[in-house]
């Protein structure tokens, strides 16, 4: 059974995807993050760096764009600036199987080719950017990746406009179908429908994996709804400055209903009457689906805690995930990648027992998999798998968890496990965790995830009070102010220290507590003027 929970709230929107009771699929949007990859922007180039071979572009936000030269060729050669030639058989192809991905990646795997003419001309295409694109010119680019941390957006002037079958291609005439539809006829009948279609000159399309098996006029219906886009996208070109959106990408609510209500979906159920509507109006005009799959919660009790998906939520944010067997896995988010560790915890049967090793790799490779999908995380992701000797387990292991990521919409790759015994993987990255969109860092530790011990405090105080006292040459008062804890500890296990460098040191010591400072924080002051000793 496949169902789809639809919470709608006055500040998020929550969607969850279960399997057979078990969670696959969790996405949060909140009104006040606004959603960038895929939103489509006139913008201007405010900076050129060669040394980069990269252009920042602004569209309106804080941070500039970052536009890589090679993902600025696209534009160049659908303005006519450059011979279409240039574009490779090899390189369309490649769109066909990396749907969503910056045309200068599919341009840069033709770097490889061993024609040494063709690498030549593309290396003056790149040279010839900065000349055709000054400081100050005008750039239609597609958001790829969103902001992450420090860093702006990362966009591309290869643009891509998704509709519920289709992906219109307004810079190539290439017509491709998603890799995903194997069956070799359907994929022939596909493509001679796509071919059929009237679009415009240098104009291409994609069918999209939901196409498999529909009829010609679904796809009609959905290459008007968007060129119609594409024409109003067109008539704000000429008519608006830059900075502007020309496209943005729908809703969380609205996104649901193209990439969730397929034929497979046995249920699904909305808590709120107007999103109940919208989404009933919207299938009406689109889909085949049946109208009796939508149900509208009107139970008291919250839709996700009447379902029991509230406590799988819950344990999204959590540091261990335990496996059927008695295992747990640890996942740790770093700044370079994602650290996942597996334990064998209660699964043990024996010191080292092969099969229980390999049965609970087998159920970490199902867990990892899942859980990258329902955190949102990517990047570079190390995985240390509990060691095992047998080459033929290590090939299952590898082989288990690339089938579990076939059902992952972000583009992943994955590497066999290194004689190290880690495995090495990258998820498609757009933009940041789920975990960072919802949380900030603790203001007591900054994010660390630890503060210091009392006793790592109790020195430092100790530390400085010494260093005081030794360079005054007369007798001070000196007060130290801290935390309640820190000054229990002060009190009761370091009383003879301080009672001692009174008397060593000279001084009159005296302390107070402050429950406003933070457990690190102290102030070593003059009591009389309250001015704080440096």
């Amino acid at each position: 059974m496949k169902k789809i929970f639809i919470n709608k709230e006055q500040l998020e929107t929550r969607v969850a995807m279960v399997e057979n009771d078990i969670l696959t699929e969790y996405e949060v949007e909140r009104y006040d993050q606004e959603r960038l990859v895929g939103s489509i922007f006139k913008g201007r180039i405010k900076n050129l760096e060669n040394s980069l071979q990269a252009a920042f572009v602004d569209i309106g936000f804080q941070k500039n764009a970052f536009l890589h030269y090679w993902d600025m060729i696209p534009a160049a050669h659908n303005e006519g600036l450059f011979d279409q030639n240039t574009i490779t058989g090899d390189t369309v192809a490649a769109m066909d199987a990396n749907i969503g991905d910056s045309f200068g990646s599919t341009i840069k795997k033709s770097m490889k080719a061993k024609d040494s003419d063709e690498q030549e001309r593309m290396r003056q295409e790149i040279e010839r950017i900065p000349e055709l694109y000054p400081v100050g010119s005008e750039v239609i680019v597609q958001v790829t990746k969103g902001p992450i941390g420090t860093k702006g957006p990362r966009v591309t002037t290869n643009l891509s406009i998704p509709g519920r079958f289709l992906v219109l291609l307004p810079h190539t005439s290439h017509i491709g179908v998603s890799k995903r539809i194997q069956n070799h006829k359907e994929r022939d009948r596909l493509r001679n429908i796509l071919r059929k279609m009237s679009l415009p000159e240098k104009m291409g399309c994609i069918c999209r994996t939901l196409g498999d098996g529909k009829p010609e006029e679904y796809f009609h219906n959905d290459i008007e709804m968007l060129l119609d886009i594409w024409d109003t996208m067109e008539r704000n070109r000429q008519t608006q400055r830059a900075p502007y959106c020309l496209y943005r990408e729908p809703d969380l609510l609205t996104r649901s209903t193209r990439y969730f209500l397929t034929d497979s979906v046995d249920e699904v159920w909305i808590d709120k009457e107007d999103a109940f509507s919208k989404i009933r109006k919207t299938i009406a005009k689109i889909s085949d689906i049946n109208l009796g799959k939508l149900k509208h919660h009107t139970q008291h009790r919250p839709l996700f805690q009447h379902f029991g998906i509230a406590k799988q939520i819950d344990s999204i944010f959590e540091r261990q995930v335990s496996l059927p067997s008695g295992g747990y896995i640890c996942i740790d988010e770093t700044e370079a990648l994602i650290a996942i560790d597996i334990n064998s915890g209660k699964a043990r049967q024996g010191k080292d027992h092969p099969e229980t090793i390999l049965m609970t790799n087998l159920e970490a490779a199902e867990a990892i998999a899942r859980q990258l999908r329902l955190r949102d995380i990517g990047g570079l992701v190390v995985i240390d798998f509990i060691d095992m000797r047998s080459k033929k387990d290590q090939m299952q292991v590898y082989r288990a968890l690339k089938k579990a990521v076939q059902a992952d919409k972000a583009k992943t790759k994955i590497s066999p496990i290194s004689q190290l015994g880690l495995l090495e993987m990258t998820r498609q990255r757009e933009h940041q965790s789920l975990k960072d969109s919802l949380y900030i860092p603790c203001p007591n530790c900054d994010g660390k995830g630890v503060v210091k011990s009392m006793v790592s405090v109790s020195v430092e105080i100790q530390r400085k009070l010494q260093a005081l006292l030794k360079r005054s040459k007369d007798k001070i008062e000196v007060r130290v102010i801290c935390h309640p804890d820190i000054l229990h500890r002060l009190r009761d296990e370091d009383a003879r220290i301080l009672r001692n460098m009174e008397k060593s040191l000279g001084g009159n010591l005296s302390f107070r507590a402050d429950d406003s400072l933070h457990v690190e924080e102290f102030k070593v002051v003059n009591p009389k003027t309250m001015k704080e000793y440096r």
